[in-house]
């Protein structure tokens, strides 16, 4: 198959971002648990980025006249540290980077590939400096920086109560 390469640099692609899709979610879940929802929704549209990378990955894949497997290539880790949390994405994000640059240069002849991964790593990069931000607000700031991710939640569902309870009483 003329193809091959392309084929199986495209499917590893979509495994990896599986895991990465597997991985945000599960961050957003607990970082939307602990009132962080400023990180829960950078994790959360992240984890949505990631699966249109998917869509784009196997839509090439069948272009290509290969068969998609749907199989994460990583089993979630289990992290709710949000340190740990960013620092993790961090590294899968640098990873995505090299792993992308090194499959443009793998693709050989097939140019539509190798600008599909290309344009992947420019996502991949600015989601590593999203993360690399936080890491950096957190660091600067301390846990003030997430307290007052929490007090902001608490206030915008006390003013969500007070908007629908009635004047003068219950």
């Amino acid at each position: 198959m003329m193809y091959k390469k392309s084929i199986d640099l495209l499917k590893k692609a979509v495994a990896d971002e599986l895991s990465a899709v597997h991985q945000y979610m599960y961050f957003h879940f607990h970082c939307d648990d602990q009132g962080l929802d400023l990180l829960a929704g950078l994790f959360r549209r992240t984890a949505i980025e990631e699966m249109m990378h998917i869509e784009r990955l196997a839509e090439r894949i069948l272009f290509l006249k290969g068969d998609v497997e749907m199989k994460a290539s990583h089993a979630t880790e289990s992290i709710q540290e949000v340190k740990e949390m960013l620092k993790k994405a961090r590294e899968m994000e640098e990873q995505s980077i090299q792993d992308y640059n090194n499959a443009a240069l793998a693709c050989g002849p097939d140019s539509v590939t190798k600008k599909l991964f290309e344009s992947l790593v420019m996502d991949e990069e600015r989601h590593y400096r999203q993360y690399d931000d936080e890491n950096g607000n957190i660091k600067r700031y301390g846990d003030d920086y997430l307290a007052q991710q929490s007090m902001e939640r608490s206030r915008n569902i006390a003013q969500a109560a007070a908007a629908i309870t009635p004047k003068g009483g219950a």
